[in-house]
C-alpha cells in the first residue's frame, strides 16, 4: 500500500511520517486554530502541521520503527546533526509574533 498524503485523515491513533525529517510516530493528539490543524506524535512528543504528514500504513510504520532501531549510536549522532542543520537553515524570521503592548 501507498502512504497517503492527504492530511483530512489524521485522527489520535493515525501513523504519520514527518516529511521534513522522516520521523515517525503515532498521533496522540489533534488541535485546530488560526494556523491550520497541528497533530502531536508520541516519539517526539512535538506538534507538527497537519500540512507537512503523511499518514503510512502500519506496515511501514514497522519498517521505519525497526530501520531506527537498528541504527548505531555513530549513525544515530550524524542522523541528529543532520537534522538540527535543517532546523537551523529555517528562517523563521516572518513567522515571530511581536511582543505587542
Amino acid at each position: 500500500m501507498e502512504a497517503s498524503t492527504t492530511t483530512k485523515n489524521i485522527q489520535i491513533g493515525s501513523h504519520v511520517r514527518y516529511t521534513g525529517t522522516g520521523s515517525a510516530g503515532g498521533i496522540i493528539n489533534v488541535r485546530t486554530d488560526d494556523e491550520g490543524t497541528w497533530a502531536k506524535m508520541d516519539t517526539t512528543e512535538l506538534w507538527y502541521n497537519s500540512q507537512f504528514l503523511e499518514v503510512i500504513d502500519e506496515h511501514e510504520y514497522q519498517r521505519i520503527q525497526h530501520k531506527e532501531k537498528e541504527l548505531t549510536g555513530k549513525e544515530k549522532v550524524k542522523k541528529e546533526v543532520s537534522i538540527k542543520k535543517k532546523l537551523e537553515e529555517i528562517d523563521m524570521s516572518s513567522e515571530l509574533c511581536d511582543g505587542g503592548g
